[in-house]
This record gives structure tokens, C-alpha cells and sequence, in this order.
């Protein structure tokens, strides 16, 4: 892309983005009717299909940038994309609810807070692995990575064992969460449809948002380069944006199904999922991966972190008030991403 004009790269941006946006609709409807179909449950349904088919794009640049030893750009392309994408959660409490209570209110389930806490803790060992010396590979894999793959599957077991067998009660749960979803001509039609075909669509879906997510990325850093803005600044805001429609797409569809938990573990399962990628890059690269991260990259990673505590905490207490149209969790989201995205701003510089 990089001897296309301008106003080429900004059609083709716009255009993957329709494409990304359009496949995220039936990723959520198929995702929905699986978790039904298959007995998953919306929190890990969404953790196994939707939260890592959201995330094919960056499955496919981070093994590009691999193969091409560009481990810098794998780094960035992991970490720098978990803050916004939990950023979307307040997105989907203005616009998926609006005058509704707050988003953490109606996703009543424990196994989201587990999902939370996963993800914190990929992005700790990922923050520690950074500091391990690039020397330390055995069989193109490192402690760390393996580490963070371990935690992660483990992490998935739990929150599977959760759903069965939990000694915790649910209380206070909205009568639309406890007596099933909207149910509309569209979930009708799906649900007349053989398992194969809805398999057969999802994964239709997951090729498109897969193509259309690469195209995405690709036209959207060489604007930034022609346009002469910051790669950083860009990376962890216009980019980032981007390349979170695929989440903002499905997360909106989920939301309009009233199956708020896949909605917010879309969120967390990718963002969970997202650093057991270093072990690909590793894998592929044959070095070590994290010793590569820079500080912008750690910073980001931190941001994820603090950003997903708040929602934690927002899922525990579950308040129903909303302020500015979204929950106080959202809010306070809002003004922490807004500040850490001003500090980055000024790091960079």
C-alpha cells in the first residue's frame, strides 16, 4: 500500500471498516445461537468464539510482523489495542442502553468478574516478562509466554467450571436477563436454521472480518505515515479505534439481543487473549518477544489494566445510576483512559 495515493488509502479504510462492521453483526447473531445450541453460556461463549474471531486481525499481523522479525510492531499491536478496547464497554453503556441503568447492572455474572481478573493477570506476567533478558529462549519459547499461555488456558477452564458448579448466588438480576432475550423475526429465522449452516456463517463472518481487519490496519498506518502523525499517538488512538470495530460491531449486536454478558466478554476474552499471541511471535520468530516492548507499550498495557479494575469493581457493586447516560463504572473509565491517553500524549513527545 505504501505507493497508494491518499485519497485510495482513506476509501479503502472506509470501505474495510463497512466490511468489519457488517460481519461483527452476524458474528454476534451466530455467536448467540451457538452458545444456545452448544449449552456455553453467553460469558464463555463469547471468550471462545467471538472474543477470539474478533481478534483475527491482529492474529495475522502479529504473525507477519513475526515472520518479518518486526517484533516492535508485534509488541505495539498486542498491547496497544487492550485499553481502547475496553474503552468500547463505555460506548456500548451510552448507545447499546442509553436511558437504561448502567451496563455492569444488567451483566449479572460472575464469571465476567473471573474474565476481568484474567486479564489482569496476562497483562502483569506480560509487564514482568518485558524486564527478562532477550537471551532467555529454549526451543523458540520463553518462560514468559509459556507462562502467559498457561495462565490463559487455565484462566478458561475456571470460568467453564464456574458456569456448572459455583458456590454464589445471583440476586437482583433484571427480569429481561432472567427470562431470556428480545425475541424478533430475525433470532426467530436463526433459530429455524441446521447448526451446520449457522457454523458455516460464522465462519464466512470470521474470513471477512479477518480480510477486511488487515486492510484495515494496513491503509489506516500508511494514512498515518502520509499525513505525518505521530505513530504512537496514532497507534494508541485513531488506529486502535479501527481496529476495535470488530468488538464495537458484535458488542452493539449483542447488546440489541439483550445478551449483555457476550457483549462484555467479548471485551475481556479478547483482551485476554490477546498476549498469548507473544508466544506465536516467539514461536515464529525464534527470539524473545517482550524484550522488545517499549515504554509507550508497558504504559498502554498498565492503562488495559487499571481500566479493567474499574469494571471489576463496577460488576461487583453493579450500580444502577447512570451519569451523562452511562453507568459511574463507565464513567470513571472515561476520565482515566482520557488522562492516561493526555500523559501518553506528553510521554511521547
Amino acid at each position: 500500500m505504501h505507493s497508494l495515493p491518499l485519497l485510495i488509502l482513506i476509501l479503502i479504510f472506509v470501505a474495510a471498516a463497512a466490511v468489519v462492521w457488517l460481519a461483527g453483526v452476524y458474528l454476534s447473531s451466530m455467536t448467540d445461537e451457538m452458545d444456545d445450541r452448544f449449552k456455553l453460556g453467553q460469558a464463555l461463549g463469547g471468550m471462545l468464539f467471538l472474543a477470539i474471531t474478533t481478534n483475527l486481525p491482529e492474529i495475522a499481523i502479529t504473525a507477519s510482523a513475526a515472520l518479518s522479525h518486526n517484533l516492535e510492531i508485534a509488541v505495539g499491536n498486542i498491547l496497544g489495542g487492550i485499553a481502547i478496547q475496553t474503552v468500547v464497554l463505555v460506548l456500548f453503556d451510552v448507545v447499546g442502553l442509553w436511558r437504561k441503568d448502567a451496563l455492569s447492572y444488567y451483566a449479572a455474572s460472575l464469571q465476567l468478574i473471573l474474565e476481568g481478573s484474567l486479564v489482569v493477570a496476562v497483562l502483569f506476567l506480560t509487564i514482568m516478562g518485558t524486564q527478562l533478558p532477550p537471551s532467555l529462549v529454549f526451543l523458540r519459547v520463553t518462560p514468559a509466554t509459556l507462562l502467559i499461555t498457561i495462565t490463559w488456558v487455565v484462566g478458561v477452564w475456571l470460568i467453564g467450571k464456574a458456569r456448572k458448579a459455583l458456590p454464589w448466588q445471583e440476586k437482583g438480576v433484571p427480569e429481561e436477563v432472567l427470562h431470556g432475550k428480545r425475541s424478533d423475526r430475525k433470532k426467530e429465522k436463526i433459530q429455524h436454521w441446521s447448526t451446520v449452516r449457522v457454523v458455516i456463517v460464522f465462519l464466512v463472518a470470521a474470513l471477512f472480518t479477518l480480510v477486511a481487519g488487515v486492510a484495515l490496519e494496513g491503509s489506516g498506518n500508511e494514512i498515518a505515515n502520509q499525513i505525518g502523525m505521530s505513530g504512537v499517538v496514532f497507534g494508541s488512538t485513531i488506529l486502535a479505534l479501527a481496529t476495535a470495530l470488530p468488538e464495537i460491531s458484535t458488542g452493539l449486536a449483542s447488546i440489541r439481543l439483550k445478551s449483555y454478558n457476550l457483549a462484555f466478554s467479548d471485551i475481556f476474552g479478547g483482551n485476554a487473549f490477546l498476549p498469548v499471541l507473544f508466544l506465536l511471535a516467539t514461536l515464529l520468530s525464534g527470539e524473545a518477544v517482550l524484550p522488545k516492548a517499549q515504554k509507550a507499550d508497558l504504559y498502554l498495557a498498565a492503562l488495559g489494566g487499571v481500566l479493567t479494575i474499574i469494571y471489576i469493581h463496577g460488576l461487583i457493586f453493579r450500580p444502577k445510576r447512570q451519569i451523562l447516560h452511562m453507568g459511574i463504572d463507565s464513567l470513571l473509565v472515561l476520565i482515566c483512559y482520557v488522562l492516561g491517553i493526555l500523559g501518553l500524549v506528553t510521554f511521547a513527545r
